[in-house]
This record gives structure tokens, C-alpha cells and sequence, in this order.
């Protein structure tokens, strides 16, 4: 059997010694750090970390960063944009959260902030020391990857000092499943 596998390659004695997978510590187990968003490649990274995370004995923790209103002309309108921007922000990671609990059998840790997304995903990152890889959803169509996608190859390359793991938007349940 080779070391670091879970499971005896075929043909291999299985009873023979099992060894951890390399790298998983299972005092600390791993954290897979979904950035969550409106997009449709949402569902395919959000299967991706929940199964990684399953079969690694790891949790999955979701982010989420409410962009600061522009609109400043008028304080009470600027402060109900913001509310109903929060509140529709809860919605989208009670609703990831639960799909992470159907694949997982386990409650994600949940980070909300405020403020700029770049910025507020490298300070949780830089505080939440357990998460251990990054998994965003690329988008597939003429847009492009995405906003934060593109942004690791500019204005946060270098500034993210754990892996990522870019998942394509248009990856079948099957070729998830068959990556996981």
C-alpha cells in the first residue's frame, strides 16, 4: 500500500495498515473557506467544498461580504439599502448553509462582514487560522471567472498565503463527485 492513502490500491492486501492522509491533522481538521454570492457557479463550488470537506473529516465555512452603499445623498435611505442588503445576504447563507448541512451532516461556521470584499476576505483569513484552502466558483460565461477570480491574478495575487481551489461554474454533479 502507498503511503498517505485511505484506501488499498486494487490488487493490494486489504488489511494492511491504514494511514492518514498526509497533511490532515485530525485535532485540527482542515476548513474549506466558500466565498457564497449570487452567481450560478455558486452551486458547483458549494458541492465541491462540502464533499472535499466530508471526505477529509474538514468543515466547510462560508463568506459573504455586504458591499457599503454609495448612496449618501439621503441617511435614512442609504441605511434602509443597507439593511435590505444585509437581511438578503442572511438569506443567501442560511440557504447555503443548509444545502452545506444536507451534504455534510454538519453546520458551516458563517462569516458575514461589512464592507469591501477583497478586504474583508483577507482579514478573515488572516484571523480564522483553521481555514486551510480557498474554493470560489468561476463563472463560465462572457463575463468571465468572476470578480474575485480575476482579482487573484492582479490586485490579490500574492496577498492570499493558503490554496486555492477555482471551481468551474459549468461542472456536473457527476464530475464533482467523480473529483471528490
Amino acid at each position: 500500500m502507498l503511503v498517505g492513502l485511505q484506501k488499498p490500491l486494487s490488487g493490494e492486501d486489504k488489511d494492511g495498515p491504514m494511514v492518514d492522509e498526509p497533511g490532515v491533522n485530525q485535532d485540527h481538521p482542515r476548513s474549506f473557506l466558500l466565498v457564497v454570492d449570487s452567481s450560478s457557479e455558486l452551486s458547483a463550488a458549494l458541492r465541491f467544498a462540502s464533499r472535499r470537506a466530508l471526505h477529509t473529516n474538514g468543515n466547510v465555512a462560508l463568506f459573504h461580504a455586504v458591499e457599503p452603499s454609495d448612496f449618501h445623498h439621503f441617511a435614512s435611505i442609504a441605511d434602509l439599502m443597507e439593511t435590505e442588503a444585509r437581511s438578503e445576504a442572511e438569506k443567501l447563507l442560511q440557504h447555503a448553509a443548509a444545502d452545506v448541512q444536507r451534504l455534510t451532516g454538519r453546520m458551516p461556521s458563517l462569516f458575514l462582514r461589512e464592507g469591501d470584499t477583497n478586504e474583508q476576505l483577507l482579514a478573515v483569513l488572516d484571523e480564522q487560522k483553521d481555514i486551510s484552502v480557498l474554493v470560489l466558483g468561476a463563472g463560465t460565461g462572457e463575463d468571465g471567472p468572476g470578480p474575485l477570480v480575476s482579482a487573484l491574478s492582479g490586485r490579490l495575487a500574492g496577498k492570499i498565503t493558503l490554496p486555492v481551489t477555482i471551481v468551474p461554474g459549468n461542472l456536473t454533479t457527476e464530475e464533482i463527485d467523480a473529483l471528490t
